[in-house]
């Protein structure tokens, strides 16, 4: 999970990356497998980078204190590893670079909403079989951050453009609507059609496991999974966080 060092590099200033995975949760075995896979591809794409993986139980810690915990590297860039970040995620993190007992840490932005991300859904989709008379519903973990939610819609008014046709969001575990809700508003409006769930989900896990069993036709596989080739859109898209936190970083202190 490590790229080479920058010294034997020769890239002394580049800063080190951390991927923080943030869970809901203990992470799965497959959770665990796809993450590590998603920093495994970063760190070979950049060999120069010396790249590690972190891994935030939001439930059942404090992001904060676990931040500070996990991050034990000066000048490291973190990349969070989440989709859309709620309250406690933006706040926790925010608030756990101040207990990290060195200077220099920054945090990135979390990887979406990105029209990298929807061309993911969108080949997911096209694998599990999408036709043109099937609903579509992007199936969102959820927040009670507005800001979460917000991301979210817009992901799916994203994905509704990239498809060429309409996109209903639903919620797992927060928000509304519900994913079970809207599977039922979309077979009452569209009567006969399957509805198919676009899994706005980085990775097998809790959510994914939940939104199976929500009563739509099909249910997409998640944006990475344990022994497949990652997506290279991912892979761009958390070097490009790391890239924007470290000149952000570099202009504020020249």
């Amino acid at each position: 999970m490590h790229g080479g060092s920058a010294d034997d590099q020769g890239e002394a200033l580049a800063p080190p990356l951390v991927l923080l995975a943030v869970t809901h949760g203990s992470p799965s075995a497959d959770n665990r497998a796809a993450i590590i896979a998603l920093v495994d591809a970063v760190a070979s794409a950049r060999p120069e980078l010396d790249v590690a993986v972190g891994f935030v139980d939001a439930r059942h810690s404090d992001v904060a204190a676990a931040l500070s915990q996990h991050v034990s590297v000066p000048d490291a860039v973190i990349v969070p590893v989440v989709l859309s970040a709620g309250f406690h995620v933006r706040t926790g993190l925010a608030e756990g670079l101040d207990r990290i007992p060195f200077s220099g840490a920054v945090l990135a932005e979390p990887l979406g909403p990105d029209q990298r991300i929807v061309d993911v859904l969108a080949a997911r989709l096209e694998h599990s079989g999408l036709l043109p008379g099937d609903s579509v519903l992007l199936a969102a973990a959820g927040s009670s951050d507005s800001r979460a939610a917000a991301e979210c819609f817009e992901t799916g008014r994203l994905l509704a453009a990239r498809l060429g046709r309409p996109v209903t969001v639903g919620f797992i575990a927060a928000g509304s609507p519900r994913v079970h809700d809207a599977v039922d508003m979309l077979r009452a409006v569209h009567h006969g059609s399957r509805v198919l769930v676009s899994a706005y989900l980085l990775a097998p896990g809790w959510f994914y496991d939940a939104v199976t069993g929500m009563g739509a036709d099909i249910v997409s596989e998640p944006l990475v999974l344990p022994g497949s080739d990652v997506p290279g859109e991912l892979v761009e898209l958390v070097l490009e966080r790391y890239e924007v936190a470290a000149q952000r970083e570099r202009a504020r202190t020249e």
